[in-house]
């Protein structure tokens, strides 16, 4: 007998062959699916961008109204102490000269 395979063991052959391509494509077919387009992708980036810009730039008001904040309440207690110490200190001095 010869080495050589039978029609039916070449058809066989093939048949596999082929299972084994259509099953690469379907599989390359759902990695093609997964993937993102590009330019979905730098639609996505841009807007992510953008939120970035507008947050930092929402944080950078929050701390100016903090500062500023800050400053009024440090002024009203300057002016509240000021405005309880100067009479006593008119009335200490007014009395020592007496």
């Amino acid at each position: 007998m010869t080495d050589e395979p039978t029609p039916g063991e070449m058809v066989r052959r093939l048949e596999d062959r082929l299972a084994d391509v259509r099953e690469d494509i379907q599989q390359l077919g759902r990695r093609m699916d997964e993937k993102v387009d590009q330019r979905i992708y730098d639609l996505r980036h841009e807007a992510l961008g953008s939120r970035v810009t507008a947050l930092e730039t929402l944080r950078e008001k929050d701390a100016e109204r903090i500062v500023a904040t800050r400053r009024w309440l440090t002024g009203a207690i300057v002016i509240l102490i000021i405005g309880i110490l100067l009479p006593l200190i008119l009335l200490l001095v007014q009395g020592a000269g007496s």
